[in-house]
């Protein structure tokens, strides 16, 4: 009976396929999935938002009789100068600061990976152009490349995006030219040649199916650096335009009250901090769930 439940059990333990095999193991982890839950409902909040509050009546449109109201039963976080309702702002801010992430962080993704894995597969001359680029551009600090973009596109949400993505093009390829190299040189990408397939659709099929763990990863750290650089550059007075209630704006707008009225920066700041928290969380856990040999 013994000798029969242990078969059953290694039979269904063969059966998991390689996803769910990761997400075992990421399950195991309190802190990816503390992460995985707060993602979700910070996602819930920035949907639920629009629904809640009226854009033009409680998110931007002032009224000067209750400025500078201090947390309270009708306004829970507070009042800025302006007479807005801080939590309303910070709870539709979450739109702006997740689009911005996610959607840089896919632009990033497309490029960086893109310029990475033809470095990799290709080698030779067009690897080195390719990396010698991306290493001009690491040598250049984030934030200052970020700004010459937004000054030079203008104030924007999608110009934001934009200047956040590239920002962390150089870190994408890097990542995608070292997982190339490592897969492509293997019997199915030899055999694929053999039969025929061009460089593109080794490329497609075979080469970045092989290597997206480490891209994955790498994807879902940077999304909360890229948070941080749009906030930055938000505070900075180069992000989203005002009165779009960004978490980075309303940091701006609350640093000369923050003496008397801490809770103009308390709340967009702590915003910031869970979001960012709760990416490298997930990101920590999928690094140990696809590689566990790399678990620390």
């Amino acid at each position: 009976m013994e000798n029969n439940q242990g078969t059953r059990s290694r039979k269904q333990y063969k059966r998991r396929s390689a996803l769910q095999e990761v997400w075992r193991r990421f399950r195991k982890n309190p802190g990816a999935m503390l992460g995985l839950f707060m993602v979700i409902l910070i996602v819930g909040v920035a949907i639920a938002s629009g629904f809640i509050f009226d854009y033009q009546k409680d998110v931007v449109a002032q009224h000067i009789t209750q400025r500078l109201k201090p947390p309270s039963a009708q306004h829970w976080f507070g009042t800025d100068q302006l007479g807005r309702d801080i939590f309303a702002r910070v709870l539709y801010g979450a739109r702006y600061s997740l689009s911005i992430g996610l959607i840089a962080v896919c632009v990033s993704l497309i490029v960086g990976v893109t310029l990475g894995a033809i470095a990799g597969y290709v080698g030779g001359i067009v690897e080195n152009i390719i990396m010698r680029v991306v290493d001009i551009f690491l040598a250049i600090p984030s934030i200052l490349l970020a700004i010459a973009v937004v000054s030079a596109l203008g104030q924007s949400a999608l110009n934001l995006m934009i200047a956040v993505g590239l920002c962390t093009v150089p870190s994408f390829a890097q990542v995608a030219r070292a997982s190339v190299l490592t897969v492509r040189n293997n019997e199915y990408v030899e055999a694929s040649r053999a039969i025929g397939a061009t460089n593109w659709q080794v490329i497609r099929s075979h080469i970045l199916p092989n290597s997206l763990s480490p891209i994955i990863v790498q994807a879902t750290l940077r999304i909360g650096s890229a948070i941080i650089s749009a906030s930055a550059l938000s505070f900075l007075g180069l992000g989203i335009p005002l009165p779009a209630p960004e978490w980075g704006a309303m940091l701006s707008e609350g640093r000369q009250y923050i003496r008397d009225y801490s809770y103009m920066t308390l709340f967009p700041g702590l915003a910031i901090l869970l979001t960012v928290i709760s990416f490298n969380l997930i990101g920590d856990g999928l690094r140990d769930a696809i590689d566990p040999k790399l678990k620390r």
